[in-house]
């Protein structure tokens, strides 16, 4: 597959990934690595490749081997990469991570048509779940990559703005902590849980990830209605964050599931964005998923 650049009389050329290509993925990969997330290595990489990540493994495990393929120049420097995969479930198509130089859109379009030529007619979803280049990051950062959403969107892909990145050294002074919390070691994700009770059932919890080069993870942080408006989420949300200071993590992220339709009192997140925003934490990007229908 060959394409002319934009701007430029260059030939890109697009082929299937070969081991040679692992330091220019890799540099591609890093390039567009956001605050708070762990640069990423061959042992990822090996991972990501083969189709298994620590977090979404389960939506992983569902589908058919990942392909993955370059685009290159002339002279045969890697620019992008994509990877893609099926789904045998739902015959669903997915492109699992894209990385390219985000100032040429032609390379995100390469890619991008490259994976639609190969899974051939078909809904497909893009940025859906965590890859293992990652620490847990679903979704396309937006703001961080313009050439990637504009590219998808002139594919055909409607974009859905699921969740806030958020981020803040550690530790944070100034914070309330919660009493008589408990923790307890969880597997998926691997971290540990933080439970609020009273008289005997719990009213709040929150959950971390262990702390991948330096960087921790806040996952969630709960509180049942009757316990709201007294204070439990912001002294469990100072808790947690000084149980990761001490597991040796000096900086927090933070995925906030912010796509509550109008009127969702469930899901609503008003009050926890406010809260961490109130804490110090910082948006850094909005994570957005991407479907294409036949």
């Amino acid at each position: 597959m060959a394409i002319t650049s934009s701007g430029s009389a260059t030939q890109l050329s697009v082929r299937p990934y070969a081991a040679e290509d692992e330091p220019a993925v890799l540099a591609l990969v890093n390039a567009d690595r956001l605050p708070g997330q762990p640069e990423a290595n061959v042992d990822m990489l090996a991972e990501a490749l083969a189709g298994r990540s620590p977090v979404d493994g389960g939506w992983w495990a569902e589908l058919d081997p990942p392909a993955t393929d370059v685009v290159h120049d002339g002279a045969g420097e890697v620019l992008g990469v994509v990877s893609y995969a099926h789904r045998s479930s739902d015959g669903a198509g997915l492109i699992l991570w894209l990385h390219c130089f985000e100032d040429e859109e032609t390379l995100a379009k390469a890619l991008i048509a490259r994976a639609l030529d190969r899974l051939g007619p078909r809904t497909v979803y893009a940025f859906e779940f965590a890859s293992a280049l990652t620490h847990g990051l679903e979704g396309l950062p937006s703001r961080h990559r313009p050439a990637t959403r504009r590219a998808l969107e002139a594919a055909g892909f409607t974009d859905r703005d699921l969740w806030r990145y958020m981020h803040a050294p550690l530790p944070i002074a100034g914070l309330p902590h919660a009493d008589g919390y408990t923790v307890t070691e969880i597997e998926d994700p691997p971290g540990k849980r933080l439970e609020v009770r009273d008289a005997g059932e719990v009213i709040a919890e929150a959950t971390i990830g262990r702390p991948v080069a330096g960087a921790g993870v806040l996952w969630w942080i709960s509180v049942v209605p009757a316990a709201r408006g007294r204070g439990t989420g912001p002294a469990l949300l100072g808790s947690a964050l000084d149980l990761l200071t001490g597991l040796g993590a000096d900086e927090v992220i933070l995925y906030v599931d912010d796509d509550a339709p109008p009127g969702d009192s469930e899901r609503d997140r008003t009050a926890a964005n406010r809260m961490y925003d109130r804490a110090g934490l910082r948006e850094v990007d909005r994570l957005f998923s991407f479907t294409r229908r036949p």
